[in-house]
């Protein structure tokens, strides 16, 4: 690569950064408080997240307890906090599972022959017709409930979609001018593959799988909710809501927090996913 291309890909990437806007710099500043929750939730919440105290059982929000307490006298600051790593990490591994067979399905069907090209392709359609929230649900019902299935299942269920995306895009690719400039020039097709249709296809999956990660956060706690995924008394955050729908009438605050963090945590990632969609970095 020249002096030159270094220099321009240097300048557009400092443009797109420069024009993040202050919305997705919120958005990274709620994730970095988020990841600092799922890494070291003791800095934030130094508690037990399962601890009991019967006593506290039921207490509004107060300085002493921020968010309140369950029904069995835990803090839920606490537990939110805690179940930041379990909510997001379940996210992440159905995303990279996702992401991961759904980029070798892609580059298959968009390299392959024209034959699996359009079976493959037939099953992106028909898989891609169905809500990913049912095809968890058919998952699940197959492998069982449990935070390990959801992540099976939700990984599984979105597939399809990345799929269908890397395959449209490795077929313009492979079909582009300086692909067969390449080829013409003698270029061995796993060099091809490797430094032209490979780093071209594989970018715009960042994106994609940001906004997925904010996509199967939400899915996960739909899960935990139904009582599919995570169990109680862990603190993830669908089970927790699942736990706080008995007692929504007479203590709001068990379902309003964790599911607060939810919509935050989603809403910062698909908003950062979409600035780096429209800026051309992914």
């Amino acid at each position: 690569m020249s002096a030159a291309t270094i220099l321009r890909l240097q300048q557009k990437t400092s443009r797109s950064f420069n024009g993040l806007g202050w919305p997705s710099y919120v958005a990274l500043a709620i994730l970095a408080i988020t990841a600092v929750a799922v890494c070291a939730p003791q800095i934030l919440a130094p508690g037990n997240p399962l601890a009991i105290n019967p006593a506290d059982a039921l207490q509004s929000p107060s300085p002493v307890h921020l968010f309140g307490t369950d029904e069995s006298g835990r803090d839920l600051y606490t537990r939110v906090i805690h179940g930041a790593a379990a909510s997001l990490g379940i996210g992440l591994a159905a995303t990279a599972i996702g992401v991961g067979l759904g980029a070798i399905l892609g580059f298959t069907a968009g390299l392959g022959p024209k034959l699996v090209d359009s079976a493959l392709g037939r099953v992106f359609e028909v898989l891609f017709a169905l809500p990913t929230l049912v095809m968890a649900l058919l998952f699940i019902t197959i492998i069982g409930g449990g935070p390990t299935a959801s992540i099976l299942a939700i990984g599984l269920a979105t597939i399809p979609g990345y799929a269908r995306m890397l395959r449209s895009r490795v077929r313009g690719i492979a079909q582009s001018g300086y692909v067969e400039w390449a080829r013409l020039d003698g270029v061995s097709p796993l060099r091809v593959f490797t430094r032209h249709i490979a780093p071209n296809s594989l970018w715009p999956l960042v994106s994609a799988a940001t906004l997925g990660v904010g996509q199967a956060i939400v899915w996960v706690s739909a899960l935990g909710f139904l009582g599919l995924g995570a169990l109680p008394p862990s603190p993830e955050w669908g089970a927790m809501l699942n736990s706080g729908r008995t007692y929504i009438a007479t203590a709001w605050w068990m379902t309003v927090f964790p599911g607060l963090a939810i919509v935050v945590t989603a809403a910062a990632l698909t908003a950062l996913g979409r600035r780096l969609a429209k800026l051309g970095i992914a």
